[in-house]
């Protein structure tokens, strides 16, 4: 049972924050993580071997403990062969080692898959968008950052935008969201940083961004964000070995959170700024002054 997937589980937990005793469903875990019952069955077994849920005849899983005690769990020990070969493929195709264009065979024979594992792996791109399907047969990479360059662009833009939604007129703080994300990042303190796929990692703090975007009720302004965070995506992973950054990052997310929620809107667009550009510096390793 690779226990990509069963950490998947528990983030999926985590992320609801469900209480001790809550009902795991399967079909509930399947829905949510857009794969089917058998795997998820395998995974909570899994889980009941190491005490995390217990079964109950005829009835399911349940948690035995609260979702907020699972922080420090980590089951990404051990290979994954599919887990692997989904960065090793990106890494190959933003090195210039991998063609754009390409079919489920050649993935298989290049990476030592079986054909089951290499089409988990190629649909788990194409539900990133980070591939498509070519009319008749094969893969394409979608329009992908590929470059520092690129990648510099797309961080100057979102200095831009990201700074312009805070200060919109229509900019209001969705108290809900604002709470959930606010435990999102506190989780990365405890621990998550470490802990979390590099997927799940690139996800919670997109939506994070796009959060906040979200809140100046510009519909324009919202898509251009989502849109950038998808062709940034798998340049991004390369990016996420660095987990100490991340607790960082985190620890400037709850600031930028307390800065908006005392209303200083202007000094919010500042630090957002700042925040991003430092980011920026620190992934393309391109200095202020060359990126003007």
């Amino acid at each position: 049972m690779p226990p990509s997937i069963a950490m998947q589980v528990v983030d999926l937990i985590r992320r609801s924050e469900l209480d001790r005793g809550a009902h795991v469903r399967e079909q509930w875990v399947a829905d949510a993580l857009g794969i089917s019952r058998s795997p998820v069955r395998k995974a909570l077994g899994y889980l009941a071997e190491l005490g995390l849920v217990a079964q109950e005849p005829n009835r399911g899983y349940f948690l035995t403990r609260a979702a907020r005690e699972l922080a420090h769990v980590d089951l990404s020990a051990g290979p994954d062969n599919e887990e692997d070969a989904y960065f090793r493929i990106g890494d190959d195709y933003l090195s210039g080692r991998f063609a754009c264009e390409f079919t489920t065979a050649e993935v298989r024979r290049r990476y030592g898959l079986t054909t089951r594992e290499a089409d988990r792996v190629l649909l788990r791109m194409e539900r990133e968008d980070l591939i498509r399907r070519r009319p008749g047969r094969g893969w394409a990479f979608q329009h992908l950052l590929s470059t520092a360059q690129a990648h510099d662009q797309s961080y100057r833009f979102r200095m831009i935008v990201e700074p312009a939604a805070v200060r919109e007129p229509g900019f209001a703080i969705d108290a809900e969201k604002f709470a959930l994300h606010r435990k999102q990042q506190e989780s990365l303190l405890r621990g998550d940083a470490l802990l979390l796929p590099r997927g799940e990692l690139f996800r919670v703090n997109a939506e994070f961004h796009e959060m906040i975007v979200g809140c100046a009720g510009n519909a324009y302004l919202l898509d251009a964000v989502c849109r950038v965070n998808r062709v940034r995506r798998l340049v991004e992973y390369r990016h996420q070995t660095d987990r100490q950054r991340l607790v960082r990052q985190a620890r400037e997310h709850l600031e930028l959170l307390d800065l908006l929620e005392t209303g200083d809107h202007a000094a919010a667009a500042r630090f957002l700024h700042e925040h991003l550009d430092e980011v920026r510096e620190l992934k393309t390793r391109i200095p202020a002054a060359q990126s003007e």
